[in-house]
């Protein structure tokens, strides 16, 4: 099995690059607002149980899917660099698939602020994310969190062999998927 941890800041494309990847591959794509949608339902995802709901959800699908007979998953995550719990989360999840047999790979994307603005509210962001369908507040989150927090790694950080930095500002998604597909001989 391949695990892909498709990473970066909100509305850089990560979706949108999984849901290319799995039309070039027989992946799976599990993005994040899968589990924040469903909990958003019941509990605001800052709440404490929100953020418990979609930690075991996560956790649970982790467990089943680095057990079966997939050819791989695309999780999506926005990884806060300068938060230690974002880490070890990604560290943990990583070793969970790893102790399975599986190859883990991290791809992180980057656009700038302007277009990621623009990426907030296309219709295929809007139709899988409900959340993000006030685009006003949307938008306001997407920038305070820009502020907040680093969401793009510093140059070699990331020390992973499996590792690849994507600036697809200009860039469609399937020309992405191509990129990562080449780069880690997925086909």
């Amino acid at each position: 099995m391949k695990f892909i941890i498709l990473f970066g800041p909100q509305a850089v494309g990560k979706m949108t690059v999984g849901q290319s990847l799995v039309a070039k591959t027989n992946f799976k794509l599990f993005h994040n607002h899968m589990s924040i949608d469903l909990v958003s339902n019941f509990f605001d995802y800052g709440t404490p149980a929100g953020k418990r709901l979609v930690q075991v959800i996560r956790q649970e699908i982790f467990e089943e899917i680095s057990k079966s007979n997939l050819d791989g998953l695309i999780f999506t995550y926005v990884w806060a660099f300068d938060l230690q719990s974002d880490w070890d989360y990604i560290e943990n999840i990583s070793d969970l698939f790893r102790s399975r047999g599986a190859e883990v790979y991290y791809v992180e994307l980057e656009a700038d602020l302007e277009e990621r603005k623009v990426r907030n509210k296309t219709e295929n962001r809007l139709i899988h994310k409900p959340t993000k369908r006030n685009t006003e507040w949307s938008e306001n989150e997407l920038i305070e969190t820009n502020t907040l927090y680093r969401l793009n790694s510093l140059s070699d950080e990331i020390k992973q062999q499996h590792y690849l930095r994507i600036n697809n500002t200009h860039l469609s998604a399937d020309t992405v998927a191509d990129m990562i597909i080449e780069k880690f001989k997925l086909k």
